[in-house]
């Protein structure tokens, strides 16, 4: 598989509508790819707040209908990020889209957890409650987004439900950049499976980005990795590996913890 990971530079100096122009362009622009994958919130920025509910649109907003054109002209399965998504009946929610190549809405995924604590996200947006598969000709995709990242027991429950590449836009800030890297990797190596993490690049509400957007293989090996700054990392890795290495080295199997209630 090929799959492109677009590290989008979120400056406040750029209008949503102008970024989203941009963006979907930058998408079109990876016909050939098997997969193409967008950062968290690239239209406000994960730490620009105050515009989250100004900024926040229904699942089917203007975001839903760039993105869907755009992978169906490109012909490829686009993870399009996440956008805060307006609910009619209930909060906003930070909620991801994956689009396949005809343009068809394949999933949406609202971020289980908010980052915050007891501020911005956290209390500005409800929590999603499902874990979200999709099956691609290849691979089944496990989806998750940024702050997920260090929660190791959301990514069981993925695999358990069959993930063998796990997906995860991120807004992480440059501070964390150590932890950004050392999580992806530790995701890849404990449920040997692909990860293919897309940071934001840029500052936005005075945030550095960290940008290092990365593809990890099953081992916990760097297949990729960004600079900082906007880029298009693009990568070609082997989905059977996933099998191989879990054939090779079968620690899943080992599991004790988490698959059924204790004894009493």
């Amino acid at each position: 598989m090929r799959a492109s990971l677009l590290q989008i530079d979120v400056n406040e100096g750029e209008s949503v509508e102008s970024r989203r122009v941009r963006v979907a362009s930058l998408v079109r622009e990876q016909a050939g790819a098997d997969l193409v994958v967008l950062p968290e919130l690239w239209t406000t920025g994960a730490f620009a707040y105050e515009g989250f509910g100004t900024e926040a649109e229904p699942l089917e907003g203007p975001t839903y209908e760039a993105m869907a054109k755009a992978a169906s002209d490109a012909g490829v399965w686009l993870h399009a990020g996440s956008v805060p998504e307006r609910d009619p009946d209930g909060p906003l929610y930070n909620t991801s889209l994956v689009f396949s190549p005809s343009g068809d809405l394949a999933a949406a995924y609202r971020k289980i957890h908010r980052f915050g604590f007891d501020k911005g996200e956290a209390v500005l947006m409800g929590a999603g409650r499902d874990l979200v598969t999709v099956r691609l000709p290849d691979t089944t995709l496990g989806l998750a987004t940024c702050y997920d990242l260090r929660f190791p027991e959301l990514f069981r429950g993925l695999v358990d439900a069959g993930a063998e590449t796990l997906v995860i836009p991120a807004g992480w800030p440059e501070r964390r950049r150590a932890h950004w890297t050392l999580l992806a990797q530790a995701r890849a190596v404990e449920n040997q499976a692909y990860v293919l993490a897309c940071g934001t690049a840029g500052t936005h509400a005075g945030v550095p980005q960290a940008g290092h957007s990365i593809v990890v293989d099953p081992w916990g090996e760097v297949l990729a990795q960004a600079g900082p700054g906007e880029e298009v990392l693009t990568v070609e890795f082997d989905p059977g590996r996933v099998a191989v290495t879990r054939d090779q080295f079968p620690a899943l199997k080992d599991r004790v913890l988490g698959l059924d209630p204790p004894r009493r």
